[in-house]
């Protein structure tokens, strides 16, 4: 019987048509599934932080000790007093002119207090030489308080010192490898008091993007809602998301639901260029109008030669030194790019090495195209 019923459709020229527009209309949609790209998704503890569970900056000034030759010279005048000042506090008097202090190092140490830490918590230290150390390498540091903003005592450091470089030097020759003069103590420090956080009577949450952005905070909003079911986040800004917490709702639980949650993005289209190294960074999703660059270069070299002028023999003429300045101006062919309309940033970043220019060539053409309209996209100089 469908068998039947289906030759009778088939056999009917405009169900025939609607058909096979039909089919194509499919063929289309599928075709146009494969091409376009899968938004982008990221976790909102990757991209978010939550108002008030964050770290705290602690920062110390002490002495590393057990250097060989290479720590401070006696010409740095503080730790030859804080030497002293230790050794009083340990009973020991000694005149400031009687230390040498080739084999300490007068330091400051920072760390970051973690959230939710207390008392006997292990963090990392990172040690610096305050004075004129060649090298902390060997160094021991001696236990130190660590103060926070608002000058209390948060923990304690001591330890052996870790270094990734050296300096070596003997009869006036010398070798260094990476910065020797900065020191990392790992699980160095002890939390000696914590920073409370009660999470247990709060009844909202900020999530703070890195990135201010509305539609990303709007985006993540609508997927915290689809997560928990009900209506218990929206946009406050552009960087905040407010979080509503039900009564007698296990927070931890809640935050850490929503952390997982993957968020769809709609980052800035953004160039960063570095003037000092010379670095420039193209986002993916820069969009390039059509345009035509022609770019060349003027390259003025001076040269400065010192000749003396001899005088004949028996003449009352004297010796001079004579600057001879040579002045050579050269510019170079102007080389010209044609961006068409759908160019991409592959396609410009393939024709500006195809004409050989340099990193600093690439800076000044993409700030003359963004004047120009040419680049759809934020231009952040470092």
């Amino acid at each position: 019987m469908e068998a039947f019923v289906m030759l009778i459709v088939l056999r009917d020229r405009r169900i025939r048509f609607a058909l096979g527009l039909l089919l194509l209309f499919v063929a289309e949609v599928a075709l146009l599934a494969d091409t376009v790209p899968a938004q982008r998704q990221a976790r909102i503890k990757d991209i978010a932080t939550i108002e008030g569970i964050r770290e705290n900056q602690l920062v110390g000034y002490g002495i590393v000790v057990g250097l060989n030759g290479s720590g401070d010279s006696q010409q740095t005048a503080f730790p030859v007093q804080t030497l002293a000042a230790t050794l009083l506090r340990m009973g020991v008097s000694v005149p400031t002119s009687a230390i040498r202090v080739q084999n300490m190092a007068a330091v400051f140490i920072s760390a970051a207090l973690p959230a939710f830490a207390r008392s006997g918590t292990r963090v990392d230290l990172t040690v610096s030489s305050a004075g004129d150390a060649r090298s902390l390498e060997g160094g021991l540091l001696l236990m130190t308080p660590l103060y926070g903003t608002d000058g209390r005592i948060y923990a304690e450091a001591q330890g052996p010192l870790v270094l990734g470089g050296y300096s070596v030097s003997a009869n006036g020759n010398s070798k260094s490898v990476n910065h020797p003069t900065t020191a990392r103590i790992p699980m160095g420090g002890s939390v000696e008091r914590g920073v409370p956080l009660d999470l247990a009577g709060r009844t909202t949450f900020n999530i703070l993007l890195q990135d201010a952005d509305f539609r990303s905070a709007r985006s993540m909003a609508d997927a915290i809602n689809k997560e928990l079911g009900r209506p218990a986040a929206h946009a406050s800004n552009s960087r905040s998301v407010e979080l509503q917490v039900k009564a007698g709702e296990d927070v931890p639980e809640l935050l850490s639901r929503v952390e997982g949650v993957e968020v769809t993005l709609s980052p800035k289209a953004k160039v960063v260029v570095n003037e000092r190294t010379g670095t420039v960074v193209i986002g993916g999703n820069v969009v390039l109008q059509p345009a035509s660059i022609l770019h060349g270069g003027l390259a003025v070299n001076i040269v400065s030669e010192f000749e003396v002028s001899q005088p004949n023999g028996f003449s009352n003429g004297s010796t001079k030194v004579v600057q001879q300045t040579q002045v050579d101006a050269k510019e170079k062919p102007v080389n010209r790019i044609d961006l068409k309309s759908g160019s991409t940033v592959e396609d410009l970043v393939r024709s500006l090495q195809m004409i050989g220019a340099t990193a600093r060539d690439v800076i000044s053409i993409l700030q003359a195209m963004k004047s120009a309209g040419a680049v759809e996209a934020e231009i952040e100089v470092l």
